[in-house]
């Protein structure tokens, strides 16, 4: 049996759309931050494996509330890992400091900047000491018809304004929810006990958030026009790694996954809004 924490999430409502006989569970139905629930409920439900898509993604926030950060993205996964199921954890970019110029690849050192990244690097590493089964997949820039999500933003922005300001110097690849989904569900038959192991996912090429809202725009049909500015014109509480490319080589490898580059990814996913 398959659950799904998260579930309310982008990516969770887009596995629960694939895994129909999945558990699907959320802050209200299981607190994985209670480690005795999480034992208990894995027990009873006869939980094989365990998609985890909960965390507390709020960035900038959780600089100023770090022990809500830690508790859901360090404790919760562990509790998860510790509960007997295999796990497959769901990590970010963010465990990178974005100095790099060449594509992160799942070996490379990890130094996060901000209490999200150190907070989710330690999850991945409790998900790793502990689960029968562990398989981290870091992701980034992720969206979706669901939820808050750049795209969504971008798309009600450009419908009120004639203009807007938007970063062009931090650097990655746009996610497309339905795709990770897809790529987790194809991992699923191939993990066994024993796994200990970090993938990365995103859609294929590069691209900065100025071209992502660029893109969206002219695929959105809104004639607002996107205006490029540097980082340090757009403060925030919390650092962003200026340089968060993923290699998708070994995903792709050892699961004969195709990913589509991010600007079709963008089509499809438009067409469900």
């Amino acid at each position: 049996m398959y659950l799904i924490t998260g579930s309310r999430g982008q990516l969770g409502q887009e596995l629960a759309k694939l895994l129909p006989d999945a558990i699907l569970t959320d802050s209200d139905s299981l607190d994985i931050t209670d480690a005795d629930a999480v034992r208990e409920f894995v027990r009873a439900n006869n939980i094989e494996t365990i998609i985890n898509c909960a965390a507390y993604t709020a960035v900038d926030r959780a600089e100023d509330d770090a022990d809500a950060a830690y508790n859901v993205n360090v404790t919760g996964p562990e509790n998860l890992a510790k509960s007997g199921a295999r796990v497959i954890h769901v990590s970010t970019d963010y465990v990178f400091d974005g100095t790099a110029h060449t594509p992160y690849t799942p070996d490379d050192a990890t130094c996060p900047v901000s209490v999200y990244g150190r907070t989710k690097r330690a999850g991945e590493i409790a998900v790793l000491d502990n689960a029968r089964a562990a398989i981290v997949i870091r992701t980034a820039w992720l969206y979706s018809p669901y939820g808050n999500n750049f795209v969504k933003t971008m798309r009600r922005l450009g419908a009120e304004k004639d203009s807007i300001n938007v970063v062009c110097d931090q650097i990655g690849t746009p996610t497309c929810a339905a795709d990770l989904a897809r790529a987790i569900v194809a991992m699923l038959p191939h993990i066994h006990d024993g796994m200990r192991e970090i993938y990365h996912f995103t859609n294929e090429g590069v691209c900065s958030w100025y071209d992502f809202a660029c893109a969206i725009m002219k695929l959105s049909g809104l004639a607002c026009h996107v205006n490029p500015i540097p980082s340090a014109a757009y403060p925030t509480r919390a650092a962003r790694p200026a340089y968060s490319v993923l290699s998708k080589e070994k995903i792709k490898s050892d699961f004969n996954i195709t990913i589509p580059h991010w600007q079709e990814a963008l089509i499809q996913c438009l067409k469900q809004f």
